[in-house]
């Protein structure tokens, strides 16, 4: 017999605490003869055999209480004749590996990592339990991946790591539609994760939903844990939050934006070196670190006047998970950033159009094109970045063009119609219009990250200074951005895979809101969801891994990266790479 937790077996000794109970129980009293209590005391022998037994017995019962509940804490996993004890043949394992970046963390003794050490435990374990088929689920694809031998698990390319997020539900609803196309007699999923909320979407409604087909299922699974949810409090890691080619007085640059973080913070602060590498060429800064994070805004890096793009990885020295130690970019002359504004009311949306067209960089340009519902065929969405809509929303088969426009990556932001009626995008619509008791604050908004996060320089946005007197109702499942006084949302984001589907419930009408007379807000806004969305036009393009389908790997070209991964998982391993004329960085 082994166990999954052996650690626990220290506690074994604890079995002892009722026998030392009873002994001190014992020395509790003094024996003291009396005269009087004698012949109880010979009444007594006859019955005492009895009673020392009962004692005895109860005693054992406690230490195997005790014992019992330290060894199934532990985990123990039998095979053979104690196998067959505890239920029958397991006829198929499948086993969902989550191969997610914070899974290359090693221990604090060094050692394997966490993905390296689970496999050698679900190997051991798969092996001594025995199965009549396995099938791994990993966090990159999703779907089962059947193999013959528990001892090969670790020898599947599917079973590496990847730059990807593993999205645990999808997994499990994977696994849940192969059993239900297998129809096993006997189904064991075993989970090996290190339980990061990002993976696990705890909030996710899918939950539930695979709660309930599991129960319903008549198919029998059961469900084994191997966490590893430890995490480093010396590890850092490095990002590039921005990496744009400008030409200014001092010639061609690289203005290159970085985010440093570690999960607890030093006392003063620490010197990190960064090596910043450029098509080939290294060079390197030091930064100073102090808390828990730092940013370093346009960190200006020279380029040959005839160099339009290329690539770079920034690297951090080596800890506790190299996963995270370095980061890779692309940068390029900055396509147009192009919005196009939809309405019924062309005369109402000047703010918007004033707003969008403004560029608050001189090397980047900004257009918008006012344009009717009825005439979106003819619009250019291919150079399309924004969408601003303040109209009826769209219905099904209506505008065919925004569902590949937002699978490319771009942003669209909905203003409300002056009529609204039951139309529905993206799980959300329109209620009625409501008339607020005077001019109502935004009383909290979420400004460390979106549409409203704080500036450059780190100061917040006067969302606070904002004013509505009029706002339209939403329905539907939302991410609140900014919240009025009231509760109501006034900025929302719809719950969808790219994240790029928002909703503001009012307009920048004097009549309605602050918008426009205090435009601060609105300008910046705008020109973050544009800028966002921008980044999917250019021909060097950050993405994340696993956003891009796998569909088509054949064109990809490694430019940057490990030379080891196979070229079927290019879409998932961090890295540069050139597919056609486009230069693409995967990262994390």
């Amino acid at each position: 017999m082994t166990f999954l937790q052996p650690a626990m077996l220290w506690a074994l000794p604890v079995i002892a605490l009722p026998i030392i109970i009873h002994l001190i129980n014992q020395r509790r009293f003094q024996t003291v003869r009396w005269g009087a209590m004698m012949f109880l005391l010979a009444a007594n022998r006859m019955s005492r055999g009895y009673a020392r037994l009962r004692r005895w017995l109860i005693l054992a019962a406690r230490t195997a209480a005790i014992m019992g509940l330290i060894l199934a804490v532990s985990r123990p996993l039998a095979s053979g004749w104690q196998g067959l004890v505890g239920g029958g043949q397991i006829d198929t394992t499948l086993v969902l590996l989550d191969r997610s970046p914070s899974m290359q963390q090693t221990g604090a003794g060094g050692g394997g990592s966490k993905l390296d050490t689970g496999l050698a435990q679900l190997t051991d374990s798969l092996g001594l339990l025995g199965s009549n088929r396995w099938a791994l689920v990993d966090g990159g694809s999703s779907a089962p991946v059947e193999f013959d031998a528990s001892e090969k698990l670790g020898s599947l390319p599917q079973a590496r790591s990847n730059g990807a997020s593993s999205d645990l539900p999808a997994m499990l609803q994977s696994a849940f539609d192969y059993v239900q196309a297998n129809r096993p007699s006997r189904t064991e999923v075993w989970i090996c994760s290190d339980l990061r909320e990002h993976d696990w979407d705890p909030e996710s409604p899918r939950w539930k939903l695979l709660r309930d087909a599991f129960l319903a299922s008549p198919h029998p699974v059961r469900f084994h844990l191997l966490a590893y949810p430890g995490e480093s409090s010396s590890n850092r890691s490095i990002q590039v939050t921005e990496a744009r080619r400008v030409e200014n007085a001092y010639g061609t640059e690289l203005l290159l934006s970085l985010k440093i973080q570690q999960p607890q913070g030093v006392e003063g602060t620490a010197s990190v070196p960064i090596q910043i590498e450029i098509d080939g060429a290294r060079s390197e800064m030091t930064v100073e670190l102090s808390g828990t994070e730092v940013d370093i805004k346009n960190h200006a890096i020279p380029l040959d006047a005839n160099q339009v793009r290329g690539w770079g990885r920034v690297s951090l020295p080596a800890d506790a998970n190299p996963a995270d130690n370095d980061f890779y970019f692309a940068f390029d002359r900055p396509p147009p950033r192009k919005t196009l504004i939809v309405t019924d009311a062309p005369d109402l949306v000047a703010p918007l159009q004033l707003a969008a067209g403004i560029s608050p960089d001189s090397d980047v340009v900004c257009e918008s094109t006012v344009v009717r519902p009825q005439d979106l065929i003819g619009a250019a969405w291919e150079e399309t970045a924004l969408v601003l809509w303040q109209a009826a929303l769209p219905r099904d088969g209506e505008a065919p063009e925004l569902a590949p426009f937002l699978r490319r990556g771009g942003r669209i932001i909905f203003f409300p119609p002056e009529a609204p009626d039951d139309a529905e995008f993206a799980g959300v619509r329109w209620e009625h219009w409501e008339e607020l008791a005077g001019e109502t604050p935004v009383s909290s908004w979420i400004g460390d990250q979106d549409l409203l996060a704080n500036t450059r320089s780190g100061a917040a946005l006067p969302v606070g200074d904002l004013r509505v007197t009029r706002h339209c109702g939403l329905s539907g499942d939302a991410t609140s951005l900014a919240t009025l006084s009231g509760g109501e949302p006034l900025l929302a984001r719809a719950l969808t895979d790219r994240r790029n589907v928002y909703f503001c419930t009012t307009t920048p009408e004097p009549e309605n809101s602050s918008l426009a007379r205090d435009g601060v807000v609105l300008y910046v806004l705008i020109q973050s969801a544009l800028a966002t969305g921008a980044a999917s036009l250019g021909s060097a393009r950050q993405v994340e891994a696993g956003e891009l389908p796998a569909d088509g790997l054949d064109d990809w070209r490694q430019l940057a990266g490990d030379g080891d991964v196979l070229s079927t998982t290019y879409n998932v391993q961090p890295g540069v790479y050139a597919v056609g004329d486009e230069l693409l960085a995967v990262n994390r």
